[in-house]
């Protein structure tokens, strides 16, 4: 009887701390811009959820996909080649996605631990990113570099930089 009591304390503690977390509706006016020197623009179609409260990192969790499809360089033609197969392969890969695994705290804000996959390769990503709320609505903002090549997204020593720079502006409305 007293191991059952036990057993029943823990699973209440384990979801105690999971339900106080903060689920965050995805507003839509969020900027997916990526840049290189040779390239930029913005991913203009995202889904997903965010459950993020600074004082219970450990039930914090993102889940965010981008619609490849949605790319957008200011360059009609630069848009088809990004979705065609040699770049994205928007038909057989539609989305970008990353889901994160855990989220710890830094000197400048946070960080977001996760897979990241893009073109069918997943790979472990740390993602920096701030956190400012006010009243019910927050924004994150998170930045990060990804190397194109090691998921298979064009070819190495082709015309476009092999690194770009990621800025995702997310504004999020609370959840009640």
């Amino acid at each position: 009887m007293k191991a059952l009591k036990i057993v029943a304390s823990l699973v209440l503690l384990l979801t105690i701390g999971t339900v106080q977390a903060q689920n965050w509706k995805i507003s839509e006016n969020y900027n997916i811009a990526f840049s290189n020197k040779d390239v930029s623009g913005v991913f203009k179609e995202m889904s997903g959820s965010i459950i993020f409260d600074a004082t219970k990192l450990s039930s914090s969790k993102f889940d965010l996909k981008i619609k490849v499809e949605s790319i957008s360089t200011g360059n009609g033609i630069q848009n088809k080649h990004a979705k065609g197969e040699e770049w994205f392969d928007a038909d057989k890969y539609p989305t970008i996605e990353f889901v994160s695994s855990k989220i710890e705290k830094t000197d400048a804000g946070y960080k977001a631990i996760g897979k990241l996959e893009i073109h069918g390769v997943k790979k472990d990503c740390s993602i920096l990113f701030t956190f400012a709320k006010k009243g019910n609505k927050a924004t994150f903002i998170g930045k990060f570099s990804v190397d194109r090549t090691e998921f298979g997204v064009g070819k190495k020593g082709n015309h476009v930089a092999e690194t770009l720079k990621i800025v995702a502006t997310i504004p999020a409305t609370l959840n009640k």
